[in-house]
């Protein structure tokens, strides 16, 4: 029988922020994980769940006390909704909603062959859901998000684990793949960007460079406040209106509580868009959505218990394999000729590997 140690809730939080340093570190060091995206918090969380493993197996649990992992999961939901500024939709034109368009149809695909390969495998049919949309388009963020209904409401065992190992593989492959079929439909239909061939766009170009190292941090004291501020209005809310609707008991409404924090975020951001009555700070926004997304991750990678999913790992692989051969097939025959049929549209469709395989975190 294992001892089991417990860890207060401030070590834990301590714990949490070093897992981040690790992750940094451990980065910064290895170039291929820099140039596959891979986010300090998956790096630092992933190695420290090693750690815990090989600590269980030599007679020693470890229990943290993490209770703002909640509020900083539905805190970066918020942030998603804050973010979701109907005039920058408007701005990018209808490509935009073409590829949103295309984007939904496939989630629909990738559900489909997660639920059909699970049933095929043995598993439990909505696992394939959790190697689906949820952790493919949807990264670690709304893996992890969806693992607490799948285990509360459905009373799966194991879910965040497999979300956490799923959304992992995704942001790896759909990074490995993306390239490659863009590429191949640039050198294919001899594709030319519109400012050319070569590695000194910038130089030719001067107007393209957005990025300024001597400008001033726009990001204040006050606006953190503010911000900090809408997002706990958005939490609260959610928390209350969560409870609400669940005292009706119906099935249908049956919705996670980072739904209704995404929601009243776009709500909020789009009414003080529109009456002009606040702005929100889209920087500060982005900060403090990476910042809450990187706690809640590394506090849940570090809560793994992956030896509980070790006789998954093989239906799992057969499933991911081919979510990963299927979306490359229909991006580079479907995404590539919605999109144009140009460089625009090659490139749109490696784009689509990597969303609809890894999404990351905002940087």
């Amino acid at each position: 029988m294992n001892n089991t140690i417990s860890v207060g809730t401030l070590e834990s939080f301590l714990i949490a922020i070093s897992v981040l340093f690790l992750g940094h570190l451990i980065n910064s060091k290895l170039p291929v994980l820099r140039k596959y995206n891979i986010p300090e918090p998956i790096v630092g969380g992933l190695i420290v769940a090693i750690i815990i493993t090989v600590l269980h197996f030599n007679g020693i649990n470890l229990e943290f006390s993490l209770p703002l992992q909640k509020t900083f999961m539905l805190m970066f939901f918020a942030t998603v909704g804050l973010a979701a500024n109907y005039t920058q939709l408007m701005k990018g034109g209808a490509k935009v909603f073409i590829f949103l368009a295309i984007a939904s149809i496939y989630i629909i695909i990738q559900n489909s062959v997660g639920v059909g390969l699970a049933t095929l495998l043995g598993l439990e049919p909505l696992m394939g859901l959790i190697a689906g949309s949820i952790t493919l388009s949807g990264g670690h963020g709304t893996g992890a998000a969806w693992s607490q209904t799948f285990t509360e409401t459905y009373g799966i065992a194991n879910t965040l684990e497999i979300a956490m190992a799923s959304a992992t593989f995704g942001l790896i492959i759909g990074g490995i793949i993306g390239s490659p079929v863009a590429q191949r439909l640039i050198d294919k239909n001899d594709f030319e960007s519109e400012y050319g061939r070569g590695n000194d766009t910038h130089e030719r170009f001067p107007e393209l460079v957005t990025y300024n190292e001597n400008e001033r941090d726009r990001v204040t004291a006050k606006k953190v406040v503010e911000v900090l501020f809408i997002l706990l209005i958005c939490v609260t809310g959610a928390k209350y209106l969560h409870e609400w609707v669940n005292t009706f008991e119906i099935s249908w409404l049956m919705i996670p509580d980072f739904v209704y924090a995404l929601f009243i975020g776009v709500f909020i951001t789009n009414i003080c868009e529109v009456t002009k009555s606040y702005k929100v700070d889209a920087e500060t926004v982005d900060i403090l959505g990476t910042v809450s997304l990187s706690l809640f991750l590394a506090m849940a990678l570090m809560s793994l218990q992956l030896w509980n999913i070790f006789d998954l790992a093989i239906p799992f692989l057969v499933i991911l394999a081919v979510q990963s051969v299927v979306l490359a097939i229909f991006a580079y025959y479907i995404t590539f000729r919605v999109m144009g049929k140009n460089y625009d549209g090659a490139v749109i469709a490696g784009g689509h590997c990597g969303f609809g395989l890894g999404a990351t975190l905002r940087r």
